[in-house]
C-alpha cells in the first residue's frame, strides 16, 4: 500500500472538513477499475482504502450511481472536445485539423482515447489513472494547471492553500497543456 495516499488519508480525516466513511476494500476497488477501464494509481488506490471521503464535490465511488461516476470520469475528455467544437482548440500532435466539425471532432476523440484517462480527486481536480506520485492537476476544459505536487500536498492545501505547487506533470497530453 501506498505511504503517500494512507498519509493523505489520515491527513483528510484529521482536518474534519469532510465526512469519511470506511475505505473501500480490494475487491470495491477491483470492481470500480473493471467496471470504468481504468486502475487507480497506487497513492490513489491507498487514499481510498483507508477512508472514503464523501460529500460535498468528492466522488462517492461506492454509492454514487454509475452515470454519474461515468459522467464525471469523462469530463476532462468532454472538456476538450467542447474546446474543439467551440473554441477552435487543435492539439499540434493531432495533424491537420479536418475542414468538417464532425471529422474533428472524431478525431480529437480518437486521439483523447489514447492518452492517459484522468480520475477525479474532488471537484474539477484529477490523478492520471495508473501513474502514482503524479501531480494533482486542476481540468476544465482547456485549462490545466498543477494544483498540487501530489495527492499529500493536495489534501494539505487545505491548510496552507497560498502555497504554490512545485511539479512537473509527466502524462501525455495532459501535461503538454499546463499553463
Amino acid at each position: 500500500m501506498s505511504r503517500l495516499g494512507s498519509t493523505a488519508a489520515e491527513h483528510l480525516a484529521a482536518l474534519g472538513t469532510v465526512a469519511i466513511e470506511p475505505g473501500l476494500s480490494e475487491a470495491e476497488l477491483t470492481g470500480i477499475e473493471a467496471e470504468f477501464g481504468f486502475a487507480f494509481a497506487d497513492d490513489h488506490r491507498a487514499f481510498l482504502a483507508a477512508g472514503l471521503p464523501v460529500g460535498g464535490t468528492w466522488p462517492d465511488w461506492r454509492d454514487a450511481g454509475r452515470r454519474s461516476l461515468a459522467t464525471r470520469l469523462q469530463l476532462p475528455v468532454d472538456g476538450i472536445l467542447f474546446a474543439v467544437e467551440w473554441r477552435d482548440f487543435w492539439d499540434d500532435g493531432w495533424g491537420a485539423r479536418p475542414a468538417r466539425m464532425r471529422d474533428a471532432l472524431r478525431t480529437a476523440k480518437y486521439r483523447l482515447d489514447r492518452v492517459p484517462r484522468m480520475v477525479p480527486v474532488c471537484s474539477h481536480h484529477y490523478l492520471p489513472a495508473g501513474v502514482p506520485g503524479h501531480p494533482v492537476l486542476s481540468i476544465y476544459q482547456t485549462a490545466i494547471s498543477v494544483c498540487a505536487a501530489d495527492l499529500l500536498d493536495y489534501i494539505d492545501r487545505e491548510q496552507r492553500p497560498d502555497a504554490r505547487p512545485v511539479a512537473t506533470p509527466t502524462v501525455a497530453f495532459w501535461s503538454d497543456h499546463v499553463s
